[in-house]
């Protein structure tokens, strides 16, 4: 049986600054849990899982406390509001150097949505985009709601939060940004190394990034009557011409 104070520690990780104190967040669900014990094994602290899901794990590493839970101390522990067999407790991954000038780096500028950030995240991995820079005010990316959204890809990637426009200034590659008035996005040279600037869900790209630096606006022709996209599927249509 678990105790409040157990509940109480877990549940506190929902909060940014709690993760951020104890460098840890939450992970849930059979997929992602599983993948992060493939990909980060070393990462994971605890696990509280249903007896069905232990069964059908039995080779996890011995120096993981693995908890037995019922469905319903499980569903005091999870965010989820259907909990789903699993719960663990991750370090967050270590902070390494951002690297200039290799391959493509997609620019969130202020994404708030967890679910959009998460699935921006996962596209990314699946097109083999592997950093990520955000502005401070983009939705921090060990929400529990951003985890659950990545289905694991979280563990692939490197994730910079900085002052975008300082560091734009710096760079020597064609920097791209996805705008409403660009240029159409099949007539822009595909290429594999960049920065693509993805910006808020309602806002766009700051106006001040796109005045103060050399940055080519590119849209996403419309042909049907949609006033938007979601950003995060204007980011796999983008990332689809890129790569």
């Amino acid at each position: 049986m678990i105790t409040k104070s157990v509940v109480k520690d877990i549940q506190s990780l929902a909060g940014k600054k709690y993760r951020d104190q104890a460098g840890l967040f939450l992970a849930e669900g059979p997929k992602l849990v599983e993948e992060l014990l493939r990909d980060c094994p070393r990462a994971i602290k605890k696990i509280f899982a249903l007896e069905s899901w232990i069964q059908q794990n039995q080779q996890i590493d011995p120096t993981i406390h693995l908890t037995r839970v019922n469905a319903a101390e499980l569903k005091r522990l999870s965010q989820l509001i259907t909990p789903h067999e699993v719960v663990a407790v991750v370090a967050k991954f270590p902070q390494t150097p951002l690297q200039e000038g290799t391959g493509l780096t997609i620019v969130c500028c202020g994404i708030q949505d967890p679910g959009n950030f998460g699935t921006i995240l996962r596209t990314a991995d699946w097109f083999g985009v592997n950093q990520i820079v955000c502005s401070p005010d983009t939705v921090d990316v060990y929400h529990p709601k951003v985890v659950q959204a990545t289905m694991g890809s979280i563990a692939r990637l490197t994730v910079h939060f900085l002052e975008i426009e300082p560091w734009l200034k710096m760079q020597q590659v064609a920097i791209y940004a996805a705008v409403l008035d660009g240029k159409p996005l099949y007539e822009i040279p595909r290429s594999s190394q960049g920065i693509l600037l993805i910006g808020n869900e309602a806002k766009g790209v700051p106006v001040s990034l796109l005045s103060a630096n050399q940055i080519t606006g590119v849209t996403i022709p419309k042909v049907g009557g949609a006033e938007s996209l979601n950003v995060a599927v204007a980011t796999g249509i983008l990332l689809s011409w890129f790569n």
